[in-house]
């Protein structure tokens, strides 16, 4: 099940777990009295694919899966390529051991998610999109499920009246760590060995079945909507000037509030530690930014901004989005041995 969403300071904007911060998962009337597919009517029925394109572009709404590459470019590629026939699969598979960020928003916000994959899937002309999801989160993907069933049975998605045709599956992937990868997700939905492809061509020129192919995280996709509700200038105003918006993290180890909190990019590791965590107990000696693949982050570096750039800079990385804090009864080599051979596997 998904873990706590805690609460950050007052002033920190709720993007994404905005609806999952009133308590119960709503169906689809609930979710819409909140705001749910507001943005998707608008977009499909005041603007144009490519103003949309542009509004995603201007916002400045970087991928969440880790790697921070521009979501409007990734997109406009995609819609550049001549072929006919386009795809929108969100990666929610969070291959990071334990860690349980998106579940959590897939769980708690399933339209959120849905609506941010049917907005791609105009933008880039794709009929088919794909919300894959590991084996190891049931809950999440019958959750998704219902919230599909939903959208169809109100028209949104499937095959509407204005003549739009969008069917969105939800995918079981089993697999270890690599499978997060877009392009070993890719393989693993086409029932392929799940193993990385060369790039270039990427996912967005030749990606599922061969096709053009967009792939985003669903924190990113879930973004989307907001974004198309409020302007690009108001997601610009959030987070810090270099990387705007918000993202989700997942407190774990030593602090007293373990759980899933939304924070804006540029808040530091230690603001983050002390305000939504509550502090750790006992002596701090670092924290592992990024999972295993990320890196420690002493207590004299905890002021880096939870940035891409300036974690890459400290010697880690976003990463899944877990930080897990670390008092002196850990031994580093003995956690930097278990993320290695993880990670080996």
């Amino acid at each position: 099940m998904s873990l706590p969403v805690l609460s950050g300071a007052k002033d920190w904007p709720q993007v994404l777990l905005a609806r999952a911060a009133e308590g119960e998962v709503p169906d689809i009337e609930a979710a819409e009295a909140r705001g749910a597919w507001e943005a998707f009517r608008k977009a499909t029925g005041e603007l144009t694919p490519e103003a949309v394109l542009h509004t995603i572009s201007e916002s400045g709404l970087r991928g969440r899966g880790g790697a921070g590459y521009p979501t409007g470019a990734k997109w406009r590629d995609c819609v550049t390529q001549p072929d006919p026939v386009h795809y929108v699969v969100a990666n929610g598979f969070e291959a990071d051991p334990g860690a349980q960020v998106d579940r959590t928003l897939m769980e708690l916000d399933p339209h959120a998610v849905v609506e941010g994959t049917a907005i791609a899937a105009w933008v880039v002309g794709a009929e088919q999109a794909v919300i894959a999801v590991s084996t190891a989160a049931p809950v999440a993907a019958e959750r998704l499920r219902v919230a599909v069933e939903e959208a169809e049975a109100r028209g949104y998605i499937g095959r509407a009246s204005d003549g739009r045709s969008l069917v969105i599956g939800v995918r079981e992937v089993t697999g270890s760590f690599v499978v997060g990868e877009e392009t070993v997700l890719l393989r693993a939905l086409e029932g392929r060995r799940a193993q990385p492809d060369q790039r270039p061509p990427h996912p967005s020129r030749s990606g599922l079945w061969g096709k053009p192919t967009v792939v985003n995280n669903v924190k990113t996709l879930a973004a989307v909507p907001w974004i198309v509700a409020h302007g690009a200038g108001a997601y610009t105003s959030l987070g810090s000037a270099e990387t705007p918006g918000t993202t989700l993290v997942q407190l774990g180890g030593v602090v007293r509030k373990p759980g899933v909190a939304e924070v804006p990019l540029g808040a530091t590791v230690r603001e983050i530690i002390d305000g939504p965590g509550g502090n750790v107990q006992g002596s701090l000696k670092a924290v592992l930014v990024g999972g295993p693949t990320g890196g420690f982050l002493p207590p004299d570096v905890l002021d880096t901004p939870l940035t891409y750039e300036d974690l890459g800079a400290a010697g880690a990385l976003a990463g899944s989005g877990t930080l897990l804090a670390l008092d002196e009864s850990a031994c580093l080599v003995d956690v930097a041995t278990l993320m290695t051979r993880y990670l080996n596997d």
